[in-house]
């Protein structure tokens, strides 16, 4: 695919920037929206980490005691549910903002307006999580919601004031996500530049219309799980209680045929701004293109009818048990398939290893760890065991932070020249990148040993026993959260700083596509004549 560039790529007496705060309370610019989702989840991530450092400084030693058992369940649940719905899908949502319209010769996403509301339902949602404890400072209610990220009836209907404050947040996160994915699947399907066909579309853009259509297929139900454990606490109705005939597993099913798909939700633009970032430092093209757009389309199916291996220890039929065993293990046919292509685009190419490709192969030793670690756990059997210990802890975040967090860090490196103009200090990207990818294996690889061993989770002390694998993990994740900042002062740096080279309008030697034609950074309107392909 090649792209006449058009001459008309610049801004008008009205296309100039406006200034001042309005420039970003009313933005209907896709970069300045997808500036916002990017910051906005960055401080989120920073916010995740931190109640994580408090978790660890808890488990550090037994009987510690950093928090009070019912702060220790607060904090767990709220690190979980910043980490998921406010730090992660922000910053994939921003990438999406930011790069689509540059990637298929859009002068800007579809709908814009609907874009700026989009992202202003995120920061009241954000607040909403953690408001209870401010209030609770002022002798108001008892903190936060404290049931685990889950939010499991019937903890959840009898819980504190602080779990209505976190299923409202789940409906504003829940409007924001539906909105900004009817975003991009329209820009997307109508906006692409003359002569650029679905299977010329770049591989980030696939993996978001995957992302979407799961977004818009799933999220409503937890939206209408959330009305309805809020109906459960105030209005009288019994949909989780056992007492007035409901049942609380329905919570279950209800809150995994979303959670199960979020993991791909997570996971999927990542895994697609992947094969660009291989491509370029591999100096070869994609390679098996079609076949990972075929396995983006498998993974969002089958995704949705998987959810309940998350439940093998509540009491389900065998005969359930068996088809959610074998079809979870089915879904790591076309993962399998993606890493099949990641490793061809790699085989024989000429490899050199700035931070962006260094952060992509830690993406895909990290996520393989939590696939194979997710292959033991599809097992019915062996779930008894392993199901609600660190086990499951750290084959969680080796998928979620090895899988999503690496391929974010790979694609704010890979991307940041051409956004700011400035290349990045690689130094500090090496130390970054070697850093977080040796303290995380000495947080979660320790988690393993003490899955096997029986550790449970989300408890506030264990058994001596535990007592020395938990010193290592607790240090290791205090130098894991030390090292991203780091990442913060080299972004920072690039962003306000004079120091860094300019960046070409390539900026990386064999990158390709569209966004690569554009000046770095690129002018505040681009494409208002589109491309045409050839």
């Amino acid at each position: 695919m090649s792209a006449v560039k058009p001459a008309a790529a610049h801004p008008d007496e009205h296309h100039e920037p406006p200034r001042g705060i309005t420039r970003w309370l009313y933005a209907t610019n896709h970069k300045d929206i997808g500036t916002m989702y990017l910051v906005f989840g960055t401080l989120m991530l920073f916010v995740g980490g931190l109640l994580a450092e408090l978790i660890r400084s808890e488990l550090m030693t037994p009987a510690m005691r950093v928090l009070s058992p019912e702060a220790y369940n607060q904090v767990i649940t709220v690190h979980g549910l910043v980490m998921v719905f406010a730090a992660v899908m922000p910053l994939t949502a921003g990438l999406a903002n930011y790069l689509i319209p540059l990637m298929i010769g859009a002068p800007d996403m579809a709908l814009p307006r609907l874009n700026n509301w989009g992202f202003w339902l995120l920061p009241p949602a954000a607040i909403l999580l953690v408001l209870p404890w401010g209030l609770k400072l002022f002798g108001i209610g008892t903190g936060t919601i404290d049931t685990g990220w889950t939010m499991y009836a019937p903890l959840s209907t009898q819980s504190g004031p602080g779990a209505d404050f976190a299923f409202v947040a789940v409906l504003l996160l829940g409007l924001s996500s539906t909105m900004a994915s009817i975003n991009i699947l329209v820009t997307i399907l109508n906006q692409r530049a003359p002569g650029m066909t679905l299977m010329q579309v770049p591989l980030f853009a696939w993996s978001w219309v995957i992302t979407a259509l799961l977004l818009i297929a799933v999220f409503p139900a937890l939206m209408a799980g959330s009305i309805m454990q809020i109906t459960d606490r105030h209005f009288g109705t019994h949909f989780f209680s056992a007492a007035g005939g409901g049942d609380p597993v329905l919570w279950e099913h209800i809150f995994w045929f979303f959670g199960h798909p979020e993991v791909y939700i997570l996971l999927l633009p990542t895994a697609g701004v992947l094969p660009h970032v291989l491509s370029t430092f591999a100096r070869k093209p994609v390679y098996g293109y079609e076949a990972q757009v075929y396995s983006f389309w498998a993974i969002g199916l089958m995704s949705i009818v998987v959810w309940a291996h998350h439940m093998f220890t509540s009491g389900m039929p065998a005969a359930a048990n068996i088809y959610f065993m074998l079809s979870t293990m089915a879904i790591s046919i076309p993962v399998a398939v993606l890493f099949f292509c990641w490793f061809g685009t790699l085989w024989r190419g000429s490899m050199t290893f700035e931070t962006p490709m260094l952060f992509a192969l830690g993406y895909i030793v990290l996520f393989g760890i939590g696939g194979l670690t997710g292959l033991v756990l599809s097992d019915a059997a062996a779930d008894q065991q392993y199901h609600n210990t660190y086990f499951l802890v750290a084959h969680f975040h080796y998928a979620l932070f090895g899988g999503p967090v690496m391929g974010l860090f790979a694609a704010i490196y890979y991307y940041l020249p051409k956004m700011t103009g400035r290349m990045f200090s690689e130094r500090l990207g090496r130390w970054h990148f070697w850093l977080t990818i040796i303290a995380f294996n000495v947080v979660f690889m320790p988690q393993f040993l003490l899955g096997i061993a029986g550790m449970p989770r989300r408890i506030p002390d264990y058994a001596l026993q535990f007592a020395p694998l938990n010193m290592v993990s607790s240090l290791g994740a205090f130098v894991l959260g030390a090292t991203q900042l780091l990442f913060l002062y080299n972004v920072l740096q690039t962003v306000f700083g004079r120091s860094g080279a300019k960046a070409s309008d390539r900026v990386w030697e064999g990158a390709q596509g569209l966004e690569f034609t554009l000046p770095s950074p690129p002018p505040f309107h681009t494409f208002s004549t589109p491309p045409v392909i050839e």
